[in-house]
């Protein structure tokens, strides 16, 4: 923990706004010297956004930035690193085509009589490699050796270029346990020379291991800042999410489930997702709860096969099957509206009528087009049974709303009639009201007999229309809530792998 009275940087009052959304709200942020700070956060709660403005890939709205007491303006990430703000990302942002030496010092090499010092180069880079506690030959391509090399090369690159600040996005993302621990021997020599470090990461196991202190952001506001040795992982859970541990009434989830249609058996996909169970009924919703890389969207696509098993067995109605492709589980009466329905739901361009037909068109065949007047009849009606509010149905689907868009996609899988549906975050980032509509469609699917899986971070919905909730964590799955034990408080401390209290 530093003990320097005076921030390495402090951030105050950042905005950052795009076309119709708030991206930042007035958020601040301060580092101290030798100080490793967590900067946490679900999707789209601005945490990217805030390193853009911090290192100049965005220009701020509002807001000043402090470094060392003077304030900084950077106009670009190379300005940033000039001042002493370096950024590493998850993917190793180096040549692997090129030398170690080569990498560690492209942009400002040792030159003699005005060409490249090799020898120098190399003699530096092995003076600095081994600060990192790295004993490698600089000489050899930076692709020879292993990505949690490429990490520690990247951050000492980093380093020498910056020297005060240091951010990590995502470093551990691809890395294993052994390699883990030698990027955090790495990061805990930095603050002992007296770099401030931001870590930025979904692993809450490792933001307790290594930082100090921890600022979370939920929907592009600051919730707050808190030193770790006086929190739980419940608490932090707790803030990223924005509930309270309180339970809230359920509904609609005495309903008797009909027979069994879904059967996974120690189903998983190795580097993806735990080996797991599962089994579904008609007439039930199945909700996956979890934090930001906990494994929910992993699970969607493995059981829709866009992301197909590697090991474990599956039945359909009794029958083994195989769900190794999207085509296959489309004609299997499997439906998917994915997470990020911008670039993985809608096709932009298309029309509202052509996106509806789309799955349909797919089960079908392309051999078998489905005529305009019947595309224009199933189209009119999703879009009247929905309330699809839009012009017109030739109109391009990206011109809509986000809830709108959300409901089209809805409409595409309804009009193949499956008999099995998995939402991915079905309500991110829609309007209240068709927030609400899409809330009351699940259950009314549900009354009707479809099996449902969906994928949330919104814990009130999943415990008012979720028949059982199966919780995940890094990638596995903790715990399976059903009954009068499903409550936020339970999702929440499930999450945090501390004991359910009264349990």
């Amino acid at each position: 923990m530093s003990t320097t009275p005076e921030p390495v940087l402090k951030a105050t009052g950042i905005s950052k706004y795009f076309p119709g959304a708030i991206a930042l709200d007035d958020v601040s942020l301060t580092l101290h010297a030798g100080e490793i700070h967590a900067l946490l956060g679900e999707n789209g709660a601005g945490k990217s956004t805030l390193i853009k403005c911090l290192t100049g890939a965005y220009k701020k709205d509002a807001g000043t930035i402090l470094l060392e007491g003077k304030e900084i303006n950077p106009r670009d990430p190379q300005s940033s690193l000039a001042l002493g703000i370096g950024t590493v990302y998850q993917e190793v942002n180096l040549l692997p085509n090129m030398t170690v030496a080569e990498n560690l010092f492209l942009g400002w090499q040792p030159m003699r009589f005005g060409m490249i010092n090799n020898r120098e180069m190399v003699r530096r880079s092995k003076q600095v490699l081994s600060e990192f506690g790295l004993e490698i030959d600089p000489t050899l391509l930076l692709s020879s050796y292993p990505i949690a090399i490429q990490q520690v090369i990247a951050i000492a690159r980093a380093v020498e270029l910056a020297g005060k600040v240091l951010i990590l996005d995502e470093p551990t993302a691809s890395l294993d346990r052994d390699e883990i621990d030698l990027l955090f021997s790495v990061i805990r020599k930095l603050t002992e020379r007296g770099m401030a470090v931001v870590f930025i990461t979904h692993f809450l196991d490792q933001v307790f291991e290594i930082s100090d202190k921890a600022t979370v952001l939920r929907n592009g506001r600051v919730v707050g800042t808190r030193t770790l040795a006086d929190v739980t992982q419940t608490e932090i859970v707790t803030m990223m999410l924005g509930r309270q541990l309180e339970a809230l009434e359920r509904k609609g989830n005495g309903k008797q489930v009909g027979d069994t249609i879904l059967e996974l058996e120690r189903v998983g996909r190795r580097g993806d997702i735990e080996p797991f169970d599962l089994i579904l009924h008609e007439g039930e919703v199945v909700g996956l709860a979890g934090l930001l890389g906990s494994g929910r969207s992993e699970t969607a696509n493995l059981i829709f096969g866009a992301a197909p098993a590697d090991q474990g067995s599956m039945k359909l109605r009794g029958k083994p099957v195989r769900l190794d492709n999207p085509r296959s589980t489309i004609r299997l009466g499997f439906g998917l509206c994915p997470e990020d329905r911008k670039t993985e739901g809608i096709v932009g361009d298309l029309s509202v009528r052509e996106n509806i037909i789309l799955s349909l068109q797919a089960r079908r065949g392309w051999t078998r087009p489905i005529t305009r007047s019947r595309a224009q009849k199933i189209a009119e009606d999703y879009v009247k049974k929905l309330d699809i509010r839009l012009a017109s149905l030739d109109m391009p689907i990206r011109l809509l709303s986000g809830g709108n868009q959300q409901k089209a996609l809805l409409a595409r899988w309804l009009a193949t009639e499956p008999d099995i549906l998995i939402l991915d975050e079905p309500t991110r980032g829609i309007d209240v009201g068709a927030h609400a509509e899409i809330i009351e469609l699940i259950q009314s699917l549900q009354e009707q007999g479809m099996a449902l899986i969906v994928a949330s971070s919104e814990l009130e919905e999943l415990i008012i229309y979720s028949s059982r909730i199966i919780v995940l964590r890094d990638r596995r799955q903790v715990k399976e809530l059903s009954g009068d034990d499903i409550s936020i408080g339970a999702i929440v401390q499930s999450i945090a792998e501390e004991e359910v209290a009264n349990q």
